[in-house]
């Protein structure tokens, strides 16, 4: 089983006269492109999950729908609110058995992705760093299951040759 975590793409900056509710602060243009070109890379590299589950929170929304709509596949993007802030592992571990896919995504925040992937392949105490946009894929020999994955990679927009500007 194949399962990539996914840190939300660069969103606007917090303003509270803006967005009074965090949870509706969008990306930002630069933000959204600069992650479709990392997603069409990634997609020619084999990055294909059948399903993506997503924080409810609008830029984490975004990035799912970017990522379902860089794919040929298209996947269902589902709203889970245990990706919201203080992420729920169990949660998310026991939503993706249900899910019966050999490739999922979880587009969540930081720092609860990094504390997720750190857990989920056997490091109860530390954090894995992800910029914004960072995907990892961590990989399960049959099932997903707390402590036995497998940091396969993590990328970036910038390792992947993207500078701020998106070219």
């Amino acid at each position: 089983m194949k399962l990539y975590i996914v840190r939300h793409a660069w969103a606007e900056e917090p303003d509270s006269d803006l967005w009074p509710d965090d949870g509706l602060r969008p990306l930002t243009q630069e933000g959204k492109d600069r992650f479709r070109k990392e997603i069409g890379q990634l997609g020619g590299m084999g990055f294909a999950p059948e399903i993506i589950a997503t924080s409810p929170l609008v830029r984490c929304r975004e990035t799912a729908e970017i990522i379902a709509g860089c794919l040929p596949s298209h996947p269902d993007v589902v709203e889970c609110e245990e990706l919201e802030p203080k992420s729920q592992l169990a949660g998310m571990v026991s939503w993706t058995r249900d899910q019966k896919r050999e490739q999922v995504a979880w587009v969540g925040h930081a720092p609860d992705v990094e504390i997720m992937t750190a857990r989920l392949i056997g490091d109860d105490n530390g954090r894995i760093h992800f910029a914004k946009g960072a995907v990892a894929a961590v990989y399960f020999d049959k099932r997903i299951r707390v402590g036995e994955g497998e940091l396969r990679w993590l990328v970036t927009a910038k390792t992947l040759g993207f500078d701020r500007a998106g070219k």
